[in-house]
């Protein structure tokens, strides 16, 4: 068993589906395919959540048929002739009756904005399972809410592994076609409450899928030729990187590279499969492997550049010492309103934390305000994450104007600056 996952960019147009189904025939064996959403689809989703969630039912409804209208050009392309999978055509009705019907307030935020997202990827893999058949390719299509157990933390949920087991291997054992195609970045919890793994989290998917399944190996499909040393959309004159450790792998992803989610590699090295990152443009070219040893170390500096930062600046009123006395609050803050920490700098009685931007900003600050600290802080940040970095590297990045702060140990420096032209 192979497991094989397709991001949202390979499969944003009917050439990349055409390909996806190229890729799967090629393969010998049993292939179990990862989907994400097409495109941008999960942006034009998350507007629809936010104007559901204002009782903005009419620009929900506008928004909806934009994506409609995506998938539809994507699906005549592909037939030759409009065409609509009846699978796709009852996830539309699902979508549109929430919009148009659904109370927002019986339920939260998180869990409206999971149930609705979700049909990014329903959609996606409804229309490469029924395309594959058509092409020939027979396919099973899975539906992963109902084969990956997670908590019922909303936006960011664990799967549970060991409960989710069983329920893959036997649906899995059941299928009667060769390949088997499934959602990645969706479960569900206990109670059937529809959750998503964070954004990227189909790569976990895939993952996890590989760690069930004793997959032999697990493909990542991206529009480069392997793991670069930067992003080349940011970067100029980026270099290859043929093989990667399991360790070199997750400091990368936890710093915020894009190549892959910060929880994949665990299921991974647990059972010794390498994670292939392969080029969907070009098959023939043999990417990069992610495995627990390899020949030579990294020998180039690579550059991680995290977007839509904010710096908070936190120093308790009555002057006590932040480390020794109050951090633990801090962070249950931090916790409670769903703040992803990056950077942590401190000296007395001040903390500055480097946090991605949050809508639930202002509960923050007030949250602070009324545990007694006062709070300052500033948007549009960027943080930039240099492993092996250079002399040549400090002088171009780190003495810049716009640089709030710097950290720096033998290895690896890390960038806090406002939002700079190589954006």
């Amino acid at each position: 068993m192979k497991i094989y996952k397709f991001g949202g960019a390979s499969v944003k147009e009917a050439t990349g589906v055409r390909n996806l189904a190229s890729i799967a025939r090629q393969t010998e064996g049993r292939l179990f395919i990862v989907v994400s959403a097409m495109g941008k689809t999960t942006n034009a989703l998350e507007k629809i959540v936010d104007a559901f969630w204002a009782g903005r039912t009419g620009e929900a409804v506008v928004a909806m048929q934009a994506v409609v209208d995506y998938h539809a050009g994507i699906l005549a392309d592909l037939w030759g002739e409009p065409h609509l999978p009846q699978r796709v055509r009852g996830f539309y009705e699902e979508l549109e009756e929430i919009i148009t019907v659904a109370n927002p307030a019986t339920k939260t935020y998180e869990e409206w904005y999971d149930r609705i997202v979700s049909f990014g990827e329903l959609i996606s893999t409804a229309i490469v399972s029924d395309y594959l058949c058509y092409d020939g390719v027979g396919c099973e299509w899975l539906d992963m809410r109902r084969l990956f157990l997670t908590t019922n933390r909303f936006r960011d949920a664990n799967i549970d592994i060991e409960a989710s087991t069983p329920r893959l291997r036997r649906a899995v054992e059941l299928a009667s076609e060769r390949i088997i195609v499934g959602q990645g970045f969706i479960g569900a919890t206990e109670q059937g409450a529809t959750t998503t793994i964070g954004r990227e989290g189909s790569d976990y998917s895939a993952a996890v899928a590989g760690y069930i399944l004793d997959a032999e190996s697990v493909s990542i499909w991206k529009d480069v030729e392997g793991v670069l040393n930067g992003d080349p959309k940011i970067f100029d004159n980026v270099t290859y990187i043929p093989e990667l450790t399991y360790l070199d792998a997750i400091e990368l992803a936890y710093s915020g590279a894009q190549i892959i989610h910060p929880k994949t590699i665990k299921p991974l090295q647990n059972k010794s499969i390498p994670l292939y990152v392969k080029c969907f443009v070009n098959p023939s070219l043999p990417g990069s492997v992610i495995k627990e040893s390899i020949s030579k170390p990294i020998e180039v500096p690579i550059l991680i550049l995290k977007k839509n930062q904010t710096l908070l600046s936190i120093k308790p009123k009555d002057y006590s010492f932040i480390l020794e006395e109050r951090m633990a609050e801090i962070f249950a803050i931090m916790e409670r309103r769903r703040a992803k920490v990056h950077l942590v700098q401190n000296s007395a009685i001040s903390l500055a934390l480097c946090i991605d931007s949050s809508r639930y900003l202002e509960e923050i600050v007030a949250d602070l305000h009324e545990s007694g600290f006062e709070v300052k802080y500033n948007t549009e940040m960027e943080l930039l994450t240099i492993r092996g970095y250079t002399a040549e590297d400090l002088h171009r990045f780190a003495e810049d104007e716009s640089v709030y702060m710097t950290q720096r140990s033998r290895k690896v420096v890390r960038i806090l600056s406002k939002k700079k032209a190589f954006d």
